[in-house]
């Protein structure tokens, strides 16, 4: 079996997620969009189906025996072995009503551990990148176009204190859910500023040093997974709001590192 490196399955998930915007793109506020309801009663639409078949595809075709967790067409979380993990278009809501903050998002984790993640926004005509060992970067990206834009070095932000912290989240719904909306007002008090950006966007902001930390709660491994080789490649910490690493828990919290402490002990607090 090829040894393949992390530079070589980077490249390879960049390559994908290429031909993934261009067909992302082309459904785009198209008039005849088919949207479809998942028994979650989450929306799906033909691109999410269309992008998840192209990347699996392409994967099968250039790794074969390499295990794929997608969210549109499924298979076994594991925490062994080599796995893509992928999510067609993150921010399908925004996407069906042609907003666009959105992306696609492709991850390899090794025995269970994100070494490689791909975020696209092809409609913010932007991407991220990182690999393990390899930094993390962006670029702006506008397909069909010349363009002369080089891929900048990602790194996370120097604020050190939960005062001075901008910080996103995800929804009111989302924290009442989880029982949590009390510790989110709460830490509204304490820190600088709260905003909602949403979405894999907030990520990658942190990312690039613009916001400070992401708070989330019920996710699945494919909302997670490819944020995290480019957080941590950035300097940046990923965890569960239980303090638990990797996409696996169900929560996150994503934070520049210096203020991940803090910042658990105060969602990990009775409300």
């Amino acid at each position: 079996m090829p040894e393949w490196t992390p530079a070589d399955d980077l490249s390879l998930a960049l390559a994908i997620a290429t031909d993934a915007d261009l067909i992302a793109l082309e459904r785009f506020r198209a008039q005849d969009l088919v949207i479809e309801s998942k028994p979650d009663s989450t929306p799906v639409t033909d691109a999410d189906r269309a992008v998840e078949r192209l990347v699996r595809q392409r994967i099968e075709a250039s790794r074969p025996g390499d295990l794929i967790l997608g969210e549109e067409y499924g298979g076994e979380a594991t925490r062994s072995g080599r796995q893509w993990i992928i999510d067609p278009i993150d921010g399908t809501k925004n996407f069906l009503r042609g907003v666009p903050v959105w992306g696609t998002m492709i991850a390899l984790a090794v025995d269970g551990v994100p070494i490689v993640g791909v975020v696209s926004a092809p409609a913010l005509r932007r991407r991220w990148w990182g690999a393990r060992g390899l930094g993390a970067w962006t670029q702006d990206t506008h397909l069909g176009e010349a363009t002369e834009a080089r891929p900048e070095r990602l790194a996370v932000s120097a604020v050190g204190e939960l005062a001075d912290a901008s910080v996103s989240h995800g929804s009111l719904q989302m924290f009442e859910q989880a029982g949590a909306l009390d510790r989110l007002i709460g830490l509204s008090r304490r820190v600088w500023r709260t905003r909602s950006y949403g979405d894999m966007w907030q990520y990658m902001l942190v990312a690039e040093g613009l916001v400070d930390a992401v708070v989330e709660f019920d996710l699945q491994p494919h909302d997670m997974a490819a944020h995290i080789p480019i957080l941590e490649e950035a300097g940046g910490r990923f965890t569960s709001v239980d303090g638990a690493s990797g996409p696996w828990d169900g929560s996150a919290v994503a934070t520049n590192g210096r203020i991940h402490d803090a910042l658990l002990a105060h969602m990990r607090a009775e409300a």
